[in-house]
Formats: C-alpha cells, structure tokens, sequence
C-alpha cells in the first residue's frame, strides 16, 4: 500500500492534476476534474469484436451459371410465383431416375436384408417407464448417471451396436437415427425430445411454407456463399473436379439459401482440429439454373445416405398433426471455373447430379475382376490413384460409406480370386481408446499429481523420481497397446462397393454446415428474447455470450458422435492439427500456477475484447450492476431505515433464488446455451445457472446501452403491477436535497461546521450543490440526531460500498481481458476493502473533517474501519450530488493507479490464503494435505483494547507469530511472518517470475518508493 500517495489532490476545475499516477502507475498527468473530462475510464462502446475477412473471401466481379441445356426455362411465361427458372420435363426425368437409381438405393439395400432386432437393455425399459411416469426433480434429486446399472447400460449400448449384423468392420463406427450420444454420462439427456442441439429452440421458429419444388424460388430464398478461413484442411491436393464442356469444374464450397434475410448475424466461430476457424456467409447473386428439388434430392444423397446425419433437423420441431415445411435452409454444392476477366463460373445443379449418375459405378465390377487382376502395374498403380481420397458406399451396410486410403490387389491364395482390399486409415472414438480407459485416466491423474508434487518440493528423492519414471512409461505401454491406439487401420473387400465421385473435401466442407444452422437458428431465435427484454442488441455477440453456459461448447452443431463418426469416415484422411492448448488456453483457471501466470498480467490501457467465450465475466459485471441499482432505489426508498435494514431487503432482491425467477419470466431457460451433462441435471443447479445467466445479460445491457437501460429492464422484471414499478423507478430525492432543491450552500456562513468542509472541498475541487451531503458524510456514528445532517454516516456506508464495487467492477472487467470472475474479484477485493479505502481516506486527509461528539475538539486517531465508511460515505455523497461520472474520475486518480503495485507485490492475496497455497503445494502423496494450523498464545489489555498474539504451525512446527488488536489481524500477521521466514519453493517460484516478467517495472517502483521516502526527511531539513 505503500506509494501511490494522494494526499491533497487538487481537482479544480482548469487546475492542473494532483501529484498521483493516472494509468497502471504511469507517471502522466491526469486529467482535470471536469465533466467533459470524466468517464476518461469508462467507454460507453462494449468490447470491442473484431471480424477479419481475407481478401480471398471478396466477391467475384460478376458471376454465372453454365448453359441451361433445355433442363430449365427462363420464359417469363412459364415461371410460376416468383421464380425466374422453371424446370422442364427433362428435368422431371432426370429427378425420377435419380431418385430410383442413387435416392433410394439404401432404403432399398435395407429392405433386402432380414430384419434384426436388438436386444433390449436396462436403457429401454427407462426410457418406456418414463413415458408412462416422468421423475419428480426436487432440491435432492440427482443425477442418476451415478449408479452402476446406468453405467452398464451405456456399455450394454456399446456392445449391441458392435453386435448388428451389417456392420462393414469391428472397428468403424456407424450412426443410427433418432440415437442420442453413444457416450453419455448422464440418462436423463435420453429424455431430450433433441439431444444434439444443447438450447431449447424457442417457439418463435415458425414452420417455413414448403417451396415450389419445380423452381427455384428466387423471389423467396436469400442467396449466401459459404466459405471457411483459414483454408487449412478445407484446401486439398485431390479436389473433386466435375468435367464438363472441355471445361474443369473445381468445387469450392457450398451456396446456401435461406428463407430469411441473415442480417445482424455475427460470424460463426468454431474450434476444429485445434483450429480456430471462422464461417462466412457472403451474400452474392443467386447462380439461376437450379431447382429446389434438385437441392434436396442432392442433400438427402449426402447428407443422409453418404455422411448418415440423421439427427440433423434443419424444420424445427415437428409434431403429429405438423403441416408439411420446407427447410430452413437449401443448400447446393459450388463447382465453378475462374474466367479470365474476373468472374465466376458455376455448374447447374443438373450437371451435377448427372455427374454422380455417371458415376455410380461398382468400384470393382465382378465381370471385369480377373481382367483387372492382370493389369500392368502401371495401369493399376494410376487406377488406385484415381481412387485415391474417393468417398465409396456399400448400401445396407453400417457405415454404409469411407473413404478409399489405399486399394491393394495383393491375393494371398492363388487358387481363389478375391476382390482388391480397400484401405482404409481411421481413427477409434477417444472413449474407447486409451483416453477413455478408466485404468489409463487413473494412471495419469496419479502420474500428473506426483509431478506437480515433485516440482513443488524443497528436496526431491531418489524413490520419488524412479516413481515418476516407472508412471511414465506404464502410460506408454497402455498407448501402444493395439486394442488402445487412437489409429485403426481397417481393410475391407471392395466387393459390393460403389463408386460416389464425391472426395474427402465435399464431406469436409458438408460438416462445417450443421455448425453454421446451428449458429444461425440460434441467433434468429435470440431475436424473440430482444422483444422480450426491451431492448435490441448492436452486438449480437455480446448477447450471446451472455446466454453461454461455461458447460457449452458449440464444435459440431448436432450429435457430436455422429459428427466424429462422419468425419473419421468420409473426411480427409490427415487433418492438419493446430495447437491442443486453444482448447483450455484462455479457459485454464485452476492451480496454482495458473493463477499465478494470470494475476501476474498488468491491466490493458485500451479495452480490448476477452478471448474467454463463456458469460462469467459478465455475470461478475452484472452481479455488481444489480446490486447497485437495488442498494440505490433501496436507499432512497426508505430514507429513514438504518443500514442493517437495508442489507436485509437488498439480499432477499439479489439473491439467487429470486434472480431464478427473474430469469424464468424472460425465459432465458429456453435461450441458455449450456451442454447436458450431470453439473446441471438437478434442478437447483440449473436454476443457480439461470441466476447467473440473468446477471450476466444485466451486464451485457449494461455494457452496451446503459445504467438508465439495465435499471429499466431490472424493474419491468421486478414488478408486474404498474404503479408499483413506477415508485420503484421514481424513486425521490435525498431528505436533504428536498429540504433545500436548488442549493444549501447559503448555509455555509452561519455553520462552522460547513465552512470548515469548504477547505475539503477545496482540496478536491469539487464543489458540492448540496454540502450538507458532504457533511453528513463526515458524520460519524457516535454523534446523535441533528438538524444539520438529519443521521450519520452510515446509511451512506451502504450505498457508497454497492457504487465503489460496480465502478471497481467495471473497470477491471474492461481492462484485464484475460480474468476469468475469480480472478477479478480477486483484484476487486484488493481494491474494495478497509485496508486500501483507509489509506486513501487519510492521504485525502479525511480524519481531519470528521465530525465527532467530541466538544474539546482535539484531532482523533480514527481506527481503519472508521476511515473505509468516511471514504465510502464519501463516495455517496458525490454520487447523489454529482453522478457516476465524478466517482469513475475520482476513482480513477485515487484508486485504480494502485492495480499495479498490488500485482507487482502480488498483494491481490491476503497472507493467510497466500500462506495456506504454499502449505498445499508441498503435501505428501496419498497422505491428506497438511494446512497451518492457528494458536492464540495470549491476551492482554483492557476488553475495549486488548492486543493478541497469534503463532501458526505447520506439520506440527511453529513457522510464524504475529500481533494485533484482532485474532484476525493477529492471524494475518502470524501468516506474514512465516512467509518471510518459512522457506516455501512455491514463494521463490513466484518472486522469480515477476522478476523475470517485470524486472523494468520494479527497478522504478523500488526507485520512486525510496524517493519518497527520502521527501519528508528533505522537508524537514529545510524546516530546521
């Protein structure tokens, strides 16, 4: 606490600053205290997101489709509605034979084959039980995830999906509709009417009158290009290329049609392969020569029989007695040339689906295997290249289709001729590899403990490293065992196998399109909780930030087993991966050094957006805001209740309990994004979820409209009865202010007391409208009613300690991005407390206005606590008088320039913590972990004045002793004692950190520290 000093700041107006450091101690002058100057903290824009577009994804010059080929009209007279093409009976006959031949190929595979039916398990019979009667969720129940029997049901699971008949191969893994995850942990997601989506879609999604299946709607459908940045795994050496008029037609992506204008869309963000990547949905002109039954004949083809994506629903929920709907979405693949002055020129749907009718041919016909057999090996070697990447289905099968990696003719006996082998290179869902083998996460949970264990101790044993060794490569046997490997290698006969013409990049790019739908369905549905809340967000991310659960992970957009199952099947063979760390490096919060390393980052100057992707930083910001806003109505609402009255009707409002029900009327249960899993599966966690949830969207409306907005929403929420609400919004002025509404500052000449104030005010320079405010301020507990200031202090004790935590908040949440809540409360407490307001108070020389009941009048020595409520009685008194505005400033000057020095000398954390964090670092293995222990050793003085002395223990060893006039205060002494002394790693660790990070910033906070130590000797030379 030490430095930072601003004692007799000067504020006028047109002065120059006080002697303080503005900034994260920066030595510049601060600004004057003037209107137009404050809020210097405080941006009124939310953080700010930055949306990146590559010059690649610029639009074309212009665009256009190949030659209709007499498959579609353009004559005005023939189109129907608002289409601009109409197709043709040609058309008609290509859409009939390719619905017979490719669209109910599989349907009709299935139906040759005899019927199986699986056995039932434990699962079933809960899920008929259920129907029948739903469970009772109460405050007790649990998840019954935790059960054995469930347990054996998920692996009963597994096993009857191993036994099915048409399985291609042991270890490809194949989706079934209607299926929820094959993993679950929890049963009761079985019960979700749409396991994959992990929101409830509102009701606002309305069904979508079906299209004119003949044409292509133009008038009705918004045309987008879809493409994703960066282009990695997306860009292949073997693209699927469509030959057609001496022409090569590369694919690209997808077009997609919407029945709605995207508009106030944010872009989709989504981690694959340890990559971030970006979708962007550019909006061009529509390419004409297409029709929507083309587009579904070709999705149904791809999306259901070649990537089985049967749970992905783009209708909405649909119902017995549901009219029939079109998708929300039509999508059409892009193959397109580049035309020399440029534009763009892409393949008519009809091209294409003639194109995969020219195609389906078996892989390895039956007539022609001897002849093949025969071939140079040049001529087979260019064959198995063409195949190569190539997407091959086997109808009827589970999975019915993968992807050629290699096509060996190799035949072992040669008295049979057998079909060439298909090689194919796959990769083992992660639960049933190593990763998901109990004995192997036992392992290195235990591996990973005795590490952290080993680093943190003083003295390392020769027994402990061959442990760690011996740990060490028990993991390394268990990942190379072949029933654990993540990689499979899988050889299938070609017999049976047709050929697609699809390649690896159209799946690739086929599985980005449920993230997207997802997003945007998502976003669409958000618009409904705008009307519901008042109030339209400009940024749509910040919204939907507020409404994500730290549970939630949008990566797949539907069954994230079937999207795994699809890609590891059909996807490219070698994924390029980026960093693993993306995945946790911004959402790491726990551990000790974790901590340390994110405590350790000094604030940013400008605001800069958090890279953390859940809402419990905004949840930290609204928890501050509400309390405000009911610490201010409640204040002037019941001006002659005392404090404790106060705090008693400000907990029953901010409480979680009726947070829940706030967030229950703007259905923000409906709106959350959150992953099902057993953390939210008893009703009152998910509830505590929901108060969350509502804080969080109070910061957020904070964050972009403004407080007048927030307390609007807050009290529509709060009261439904009009006249009610209006009370509570309008609530009156201070009993001093009413007594005297222009000004008392005439009162100033009769008042010794007031004009004593007036050198305060000077001091600050600020000039109070209502000074009796200021006085009142000044009034300490101990002094008796009076006409003067009607009360004491400490009704505004109240309200300025809810004003210094939502200002403190807010900067903090602004200008230290890579918080997560903890972490800035933290921070807020080192700030926010007696410790630090009792040293503002007596630098600004506060003790020195206090009104007392003493008549001699003698200076009094005012005890911490006394001095934090002057400060923060301070701080309500320029509230009411002034605004908010003054109190950023104010704060800005006398607080905030101190963030650094308590990160420096990590003093965001109290000694008794600090010292319990060392203790733990240096626990024993399979041993409980040894704390410091506390011992009052003696008492003594007076009972008004007693002094305590305070020793602390560790592992039986006394380490630390300490005073003070409190057992706490003792306490945190003894603590501080034994970390100056007690030889703890984890205490040299992280004074060579900061050392290492901030050895600059240190060498000049040591410098200015004993510059001013050195000033108050100087001045008193000059005296003598």
């Amino acid at each position: 606490m030490q430095g930072n000093t601003c004692h007799r700041m000067s504020f006028h107006p047109g002065r120059g600053c006080p002697r303080g450091r503005g900034g994260h101690g920066a030595r510049p002058s601060a600004p004057a205290f003037r209107p137009q100057n404050l809020r210097l903290l405080h941006p009124q824009q939310p953080p700010v997101q930055y949306q990146y577009e590559p010059p690649k994804l610029l639009k074309p010059v212009w665009i256009r489709c190949t030659h209709s080929e007499n498959y579609y009209s353009s004559d005005p007279m023939d189109q129907v509605g608002d289409s601009t093409v109409v197709g043709t009976s040609r058309l008609r006959d290509l859409y009939d034979k390719f619905e017979e031949e490719l669209g109910s190929r599989q349907e009709k595979a299935k139906a040759a084959r005899p019927p199986w039916e699986p056995p039932k398990t434990k699962l079933d019979e809960d899920l008929e039980s259920s129907s029948e009667s739903e469970c009772e969720s109460d405050e007790d129940s649990t998840c019954s995830s935790s059960s054995d029997s469930e347990v054996f049901d998920v692996i009963a699971e597994i096993k009857r999906k191993k036994a099915h008949p048409d399985r291609l191969h042991d270890e490809l893994w194949y989706n079934d509709p209607g299926q929820v995850r094959m993993f679950l942990c929890c049963v009761l997601a079985v019960k979700v009417a749409d396991p994959h989506i992990t929101f409830m879609t509102p009701g606002s999604e309305d069904a979508i009158k079906p299209c004119r299946p003949m044409t292509n709607n133009a008038g009705r459908l918004f045309h987008y290009r879809i493409t994703v940045s960066p282009p990695t795994n997306f860009l292949t050496d073997r693209p699927t290329v469509i030959e057609y008029d001496d022409h090569e037609y590369i694919f690209e992506g997808f077009s997609m049609f919407a029945h709605a204008p995207l508009t106030n869309i944010p872009l989709c963000k989504v981690i694959r392969f340890n990559i971030d990547y970006t979708i962007h949905f550019i909006e061009e002109m529509m390419p004409e020569n297409f029709c929507v039954k083309g587009l579904e004949l070709f999705s149904l083809f791809l999306f259901r029989d070649i990537l089985e994506l049967y749970d992905w629903n783009l209708k909405g929920p649909l119902f017995e007695d549901s009219p029939p709907c079109c998708p929300r979405f039509h999508f059409m693949p892009r193959f397109v040339r580049f035309l020399p002055d440029g534009g763009k020129e892409v393949l008519s749907m009809h091209q294409i689906l003639l194109y995969l009718l020219r195609c389906s041919k078996a892989l390895v016909p039956e007539e022609e295997i001897a002849n093949m057999l025969q071939w140079e090996e040049l001529e087979w070697q260019k064959y198995a290249e063409e195949c190569k990447g190539m997407i091959v289905t086997n109808p009827g099968t589970k999975p019915s289709s993968v992807r050629i990696d290699q096509l060996d003719r190799e035949q072992f006996n040669p008295d049979v001729i057998t079909f060439p082998i298909i090689v194919h290179f796959g990769i083992r869902p992660a639960q049933l590899s190593y990763a998901g083998d109990p004995q192997y996460q036992k392992l290195w949970k235990s591996y990973v403990k005795l590490r952290h264990l080993l680093a943190n101790s003083p003295k390392v044993k020769q027994t402990d490293k061959q442990k760690l060794a011996q740990r060490e490569e028990a993991l390394q046997k268990i990942r190379q065992k072949n029933t654990m490997r993540r990689e499979v290698t899988v050889e299938l006969s070609s017999q049976g196998f047709w050929k697609t013409g699809i390649r690896s990049d159209v799946c690739q790019h086929a599985m980005m399109l449920p993230v997207l739908t997802h997003h945007i369905r998502y976003h669409q549905c958000l618009m409904h909780l705008d009307k519901l809340i008042g109030y339209t967000f400009q940024d749509r991310c910040l919204l939907q930030l507020a409404m994500t659960h730290p549970s939630h992970h949008l990566n797949f957009g539907m069954n994230p087993d079937h999207a795994r199952n699809s890609l590891s099947n059909c996807g490219i063979r070698q994924p390029k991966y980026g960093d693993r760390k993306v995945h946790h490096m911004h959402m790491r919060k726990k551990g000790i050094n974790t901590l340390i390393n994110i405590m350790s980052r000094l604030g940013q100057d400008d605001p800069t957006p958090s890279r953390i992707n859940h809402n419990e930083r905004l949840e930290f910001l609204g928890d501050a805001v509400v309390e405000f806003l009911t610490s201010v109505h409640l204040y002037y609402l019941f001006p002659s209740l005392e404090e404790g009255g106060l705090a008693t009707y400000r907990t029953a409002i901010v409480q979680n309990q009726h947070l829940a029900m706030l967030a229950k009327k703007l259905e923000l249960d409906r709106f959350m994004l959150y992953a099902h899993g057993p953390d939210l599966c008893r009703e009152s966690d998910l509830r505590h979820a929901m108060a969350n949830c509502f804080e969080a969207l109070i910061g957020a409306v904070y964050l972009e409209g403004s407080l007048e907005e927030a307390k609007q929403l807050f009290g529509r929420l709060l009261f439904n009865d009009p006249d009610l609400r209006e009370v509570w919004l309008n609530y009156p002025l201070h009993p001093l202010q009413l007594q005297e509404p222009n000004t008392d500052r005439q009162l100033i000449e009769t008042s010794p007391v007031l004009q004593k104030l007036t050198e305060f005010e000077e001091a600050i320079g600020v000039i109070f409208t209502h000074v009796r405010l200021l006085a009142r301020a000044f009034t300490l507990r101990t002094v008796g009613f009076n006409h003067l200031t009607l009360g004491h202090n400490q009704r505004m004790e109240f309200l300025g300690d809810s004003i210094m935590q939502l200002v403190a908040t807010e900067y903090l949440f602004i200008h230290f991005p890579d918080h997560h809540e903890g972490h800035l409360t933290l921070l807020r407490s080192s700030l926010v407390n007696n410790r630090t307001q009792a040293k503002v108070a007596e630098e600004l020389g506060m003790q020195e206005y206090a009104i007392t009941n003493d008549k001699t009048k003698r200076p009094v020595a005012l005890r911490t606590k006394t001095l934090a409520d002057l400060l923060e009685s301070f701080i309500a008194a320029l509230y009411i008088d002034k605004d908010l505005e003054y109190v950023h400033t104010f704060m800005n000057v006398c607080f905030f320039p101190r963030l650094k020095e308590f990160i420096l000398n990590q003093d965001w954390n109290d000694p008794k913590s600090q010292l319990q964090q060392c203790c733990l670092t240096l626990r024993t293995e399979g041993k409980e972990p040894d704390i410091p222990l506390y011992k009052t050793l003696q008492t003594v003085g007076p009972s008004h004045a007693r002094t305590y002395t305070v020793a602390v223990y560790f592992k039986g060893e006394r380490i630390g002793c300490g005073k003070g006039p409190s057992i706490q205060q003792a306490e945190m002494g003894a603590a501080m004692d034994a970390l100056e002394k007690y030889n703890f790693p984890q205490m040299a660790h992280q004074k060579r950190f900061i050392e290492r990070k901030y050895r600059q910033e240190l060498k000049e906070m040591r410098w200015e520290r004993e510059h001013q130590e050195k000033e108050p000797d100087d001045t008193e030379d000059i005296k003598k």
